[in-house]
């Protein structure tokens, strides 16, 4: 039994790295010859360089903002727009980082070519680049999405942290994203980090227990607690990928890590020990092409309900607002 449900996680990732799901107008190539001699996506990975060099954690901020980007309307950018009780605004993107790279990408890509590359794409491509940078394998991503002309604090609803496996489960499947591509994303977990209180509820009341998650390393839980400990007045941080070597990397330690019950997000911890998914997590945490499936899934998810209409989108001069 536990055989066949090796080979069946092995034929989920063979799909996850043949994914067979629409790309509408996207193209590969998009923007080759539409700005002269100069390269639309260079341009912005050489902008991602600049920033990394001066903070790693541009990666793991960058994943995030595409994953709140792409999980609310789709990979349009709404999360960019300065306006009233807009997508920035909502609770889980308060903390949300990367505009000023966005910015910055789309002033170089204007200067070289006005009008002519969305922010939705710059999102897209910077996070690509980023995950390079961070020892991921680089990956293609389609090109060719318009910006979206609204944002709403009131649609920027996305899984909690304590979300379950199955309901996570059905959240992806809305986005058109399978089993297998909920725990290759979830893996960008193996960069960035998570504040105390998003899991403080583990380390001191578990569900009223009045004790820890009993899922989580005691050793590890101990250590926790000195780092967040109750009333705390500053609200600190530690690494989702628990492995020191490598907390800065694109890597599968991370798998490993939660097989080690090391996990610190409910939602991360429960991926190894659910049926769902801990025999896909067993394959990952060993997997010499982890960077080659992640990447599959990043791409997959940059095209999930993109805007390509020109009835329902634009290509925006300021990431920020919507062309008047």
């Amino acid at each position: 039994m536990k055989m066949i449900a090796g080979v069946g996680v092995v034929l989920l990732l063979v799909v996850a790295h043949f994914p067979g799901f629409s790309l509408a107008a996207l193209q590969y190539g998009y923007y080759d010859g539409k700005c002269g001699l100069a390269d639309v996506e260079d341009i912005i990975r050489r902008v991602v360089s600049f920033h990394y060099l001066r903070d790693r954690t541009i990666t793991p901020a960058l994943l995030r903002l595409q994953f709140h980007d792409c999980f609310v309307r789709g990979c349009d950018a709404s999360i960019l727009l300065d306006v009233p009780n807009g997508e920035k605004t909502a609770g889980p993107n308060l903390s949300v980082r990367g505009y000023d790279l966005v910015d910055d990408a789309k002033e170089a890509v204007e200067a070289a070519c006005p009008g002519v590359v969305s922010c939705a794409d710059i999102i897209v491509a910077a996070t690509r680049d980023a995950v390079e940078l961070d020892g991921g394998k680089r990956y293609e991503v389609p090109m060719g999405r318009l910006d979206g002309l609204t944002s709403s604090a009131a649609d920027a609803v996305l899984p909690s942290p304590s979300v379950s496996v199955p309901d996570s489960a059905r959240a992806f499947a809305r986005k058109k994203l399978n089993v297998t591509d909920m725990v290759l994303l979830l893996g960008g977990h193996t960069v960035g980090i998570a504040h105390c209180s998003l899991f403080q509820n583990r380390l001191y009341n578990f569900q009223n227990t009045g004790k820890p998650d009993p899922t989580m390393d005691p050793e590890l839980a101990a250590e926790l607690m000195k780092r967040c400990p109750l009333n705390a007045s500053v609200d600190n941080t530690v690494n989702l990928d628990q492995n020191s070597s490598s907390a800065l990397e694109v890597d599968d330690s991370f798998y490993g890590q939660i097989l080690a019950r090391r996990g610190i997000l409910q939602i991360d911890q429960a991926l190894a020990l659910h049926p769902l998914t801990r025999p896909t997590v067993e394959f990952l945490s060993t997997d010499p092409n982890f960077a080659l499936r992640f990447g599959d899934a990043m791409a997959k998810l940059s095209a999930v309900d993109v805007v390509t209409d020109v009835d329902r989108g634009q290509i925006r001069r300021s990431c920020r607002a919507v062309n008047k």
